[in-house]
């Protein structure tokens, strides 16, 4: 099976050795997502919604990449800095699946990789 690499050419990809997401055969692996935007800035500083959003949008647009989209994915993973927050995930995670209902987790970590940084999300997602 042939293998895609999917870029979003962030300095971060070559320094620590990853792929925004990687396609092979129908199936797609999306890395873990922040809310970074295409300038490199951090969207939704102190607003978990707003970051759980761009992360969403971020995932949606390594899937166009990869030639799959959000109704391909199957699961996502959700890391986050405050799961007492979980309402204001849950609200944006619905919209974007409220009809496709992936199979889910949400864990709350001690921190990610910048202390602006309140959630991260992988997905997967297999072509049909």
């Amino acid at each position: 099976m042939q293998r895609q690499n999917i870029s979003t050419s962030t300095p971060w990809e070559p320094i620590v050795g990853y792929s925004r997401a990687v396609r092979v055969g129908n199936t797609v692996h999306v890395s873990g997502t922040t809310a970074t935007e295409a300038n490199g800035q951090i969207a939704g500083i102190g607003d978990l919604y707003a970051q759980t959003v761009q992360a969403l949008k971020n995932i949606e647009s390594a899937l166009q990449r990869a030639g799959a989209s959000m109704k391909d994915v199957v699961r996502t993973r959700i890391y986050v800095t405050n799961i007492d927050d979980w309402q204001q995930i849950g609200k944006a995670h619905g919209e974007f699946f409220n009809e496709i209902r992936p199979a889910t987790s949400m864990v709350e970590v001690s921190r990610l990789i910048s202390p602006d940084i309140l959630i991260e999300i992988e997905a997967e997602a297999i072509i049909v």
